[in-house]
């Protein structure tokens, strides 16, 4: 009778080191998950938002299409005769996009949201556009582009 209750307690032990062994390991799995998918979201953040800019100014890049000023990409682009704007900023948290008539004194906060972003500067010396990102989880990203419409640039 002593040998079986033994056995039984043996093996209720081995099953309860087993059990604490899985949970380690599912507990241990699952913080490298969420540290992962944390990577991956700043990550993808980070290259949405310089793949976008590049992208808006290349598609864009003709002679005297595209102008900034601190905060703002502006590029114009004349439809039916009439000459519009896409200006693209950050206002209230968000990288934005307004397309309007140009000159037109639209609010900030009607621009479409594009990504999250916490400041954007943007310059252009020549024919170098220069960008800097500021993104909500602190990190940055800078960008340099050579319009290649304008003179000095290459075809």
């Amino acid at each position: 009778m002593k040998k079986s209750n033994l056995t039984g307690v043996l093996v209720l032990l081995v099953f309860t080191v087993f059990m604490v062994s899985v949970l380690l390991v599912l507990l241990s799995g699952a913080d490298t998950v969420q540290q992962l998918t944390q990577r991956d979201k700043r990550t993808y953040h980070h290259r949405t938002a310089v793949q976008y800019i590049t992208t808006r100014i290349r598609q864009a890049d003709e002679t005297g299409a595209v102008t900034t000023n601190a905060d703002t990409l502006i590029l114009t682009e004349t439809l039916g005769g009439t000459a519009y704007e896409t200006r693209i900023y950050c206002c209230n948290g968000y990288l934005r996009e307004l397309f309007c008539e140009s000159g037109s004194a639209i609010a900030p906060e009607f621009g479409e949201e594009i990504l999250p972003m916490e400041r954007f500067q943007i310059t252009r010396e020549n024919n170098l556009i220069r960008a800097e990102l500021f993104l909500p989880d602190g990190s940055n990203a800078t960008l340099t582009l050579l319009l290649r419409s304008e003179e000095g640039g290459s075809a």
